[in-house]
């Protein structure tokens, strides 16, 4: 059992606490994650029976997948991390939630004809389809209307195979409401009861690019992750936001004013495991983070990712933290203290394997400090335990 001195001296994990939490989610601690993909959405299921107020800024910049066909369709962001987060944070006790959680996971036989996936899309928005048949009247009624919204402005050539319907739906709403997602998000937070806030870190229609220690240039998210295409074979030096698939020249973003009262209000910052570079670094990129992370005055931890995460190539874990330090740094107009960055890492040196071992010096010349306690149940697994891993983090509350 480890103790830690945040503002207090903390143990962990701190059962009492933690039973609190439980009892009375409703009124369960602010924790920010800095996150994307779907590394944190079964976390993010457990996380909502102890909080109701966690907060999700997720990276709007895959380009692969139907993402890819959306965003070059309709110069949007992508919303397939923001559906996910959604559902994992959504109410699992309403009536219909089964329901509406497994349409907005469907997608479209991509083997299926076009002719043959409209007409079930319009199935599906005219609320005759089994799929939403039993989905709950007032629910219902948003989600044909935004299907709707999306059959008006989907051009003929638009290909549905593989298509989200959650995304589908998300777009919809987007559109129809001015390219704005506030409007959606704030009816499918209330609709589905959302047990917690999901937001974009940004709205604009960006892109990632990395630049690679060979000195090559790979712009597009989904050709970092080694999930569509083959891994990087160069370890990646920089990444920077850039306008267009096509288009290498660097473009800045703001952090929005609801975004930064996020950040700063939060009781706890995290940036937790997942793809190094397009999931938390990649979050880290508008202009306004850094500054909105150094005005916080609560801990910051962080968390680095066990197994193989084909975006840290050639890192180790002091490299991991120096990086994600120097991205920070280079957003702000003047340079903060270290630890008012990252406050800690959290991690299992008894049973994770961290490459390059545990940098106990380096965090100690950066005035961070080093919280080693359980988090993996199974060492064969090299997998962090959700439930120890909501335990110590709700334990630093």
């Amino acid at each position: 059992m480890a103790k830690v001195t945040i503002s207090r001296l903390a143990q962990l994990p701190d059962r009492t606490r933690i039973t609190r939490y439980q009892k009375n989610p409703e009124l369960g601690p602010n924790l920010l994650f800095f996150s994307g993909g779907t590394a944190l959405n079964q976390f993010s299921q457990l996380l909502k029976t102890y909080t109701h107020n966690s907060v999700h800024l997720v990276t709007p910049f895959d380009s692969g997948g139907s993402s890819a066909k959306l965003r070059e369709t309709f110069d949007m962001p992508a919303v397939g991390d923001l559906r996910n987060r959604l559902m994992a944070l959504a109410d699992n006790s309403l009536l219909g939630h089964a329901s509406v959680k497994y349409l907005f996971s469907y997608r479209f036989d991509p083997e299926q004809s076009q002719d043959y996936l409209k007409s079930r899309l319009e199935g599906i928005a005219s609320g005759r389809d089994i799929l939403i048949s039993d989905i709950a009247p007032k629910m219902r009624k948003v989600i044909t209307q935004h299907l709707n919204d999306f059959l008006q402005h989907m051009p003929g050539h638009f290909d549905l195979r593989g298509a989200s319907i959650g995304n589908l739906v998300l777009t919809g709403g987007y559109l129809a409401n001015d390219r704005k997602l506030g409007a959606v998000l704030r009816q499918f937070t209330k609709l589905a009861n959302v047990l917690g806030t999901v937001r974009l870190i940004t709205t604009a229609d960006l892109h990632l690019a990395a630049y690679l220690q060979n000195g090559q240039e790979i712009i597009g998210q989904h050709n970092l992750t080694g999930k569509e295409v083959s891994p990087i074979v160069s370890p990646i030096e920089n990444v920077e936001l850039v306008s267009s698939l096509t288009q290498g020249e660097t473009v800045q973003t703001q952090l929005d004013v609801k975004n930064k009262k996020l950040v700063e209000k939060a009781e706890l910052i995290i940036y937790p495991p997942g793809s190094f570079y397009s999931s938390l670094i990649a979050n880290l990129l508008p202009y306004g983070v850094s500054q909105a992370i150094v005005n916080n005055g609560n801990a910051k931890v962080f968390i680095p990712n066990l197994g193989n995460d084909p975006e840290t190539l050639g890192l180790t874990l002091e490299d991991m933290i120096t990086r994600l330090l120097t991205a920070m740094q280079s957003k702000l107009d003047k340079p903060a203290q270290n630890n008012q960055l990252i406050s800690f890492v959290l991690l299992d040196s008894k049973y994770g394997e961290y490459p390059g071992g545990i940098p106990r010096k380096a965090l100690k010349d950066y005035g961070i400090k080093l919280i080693d306690t359980r988090l993996i149940r199974d060492p064969d697994s090299q997998k962090y335990d959700n439930d120890l891993l909501v335990a110590a983090l709700l334990s630093l509350t």
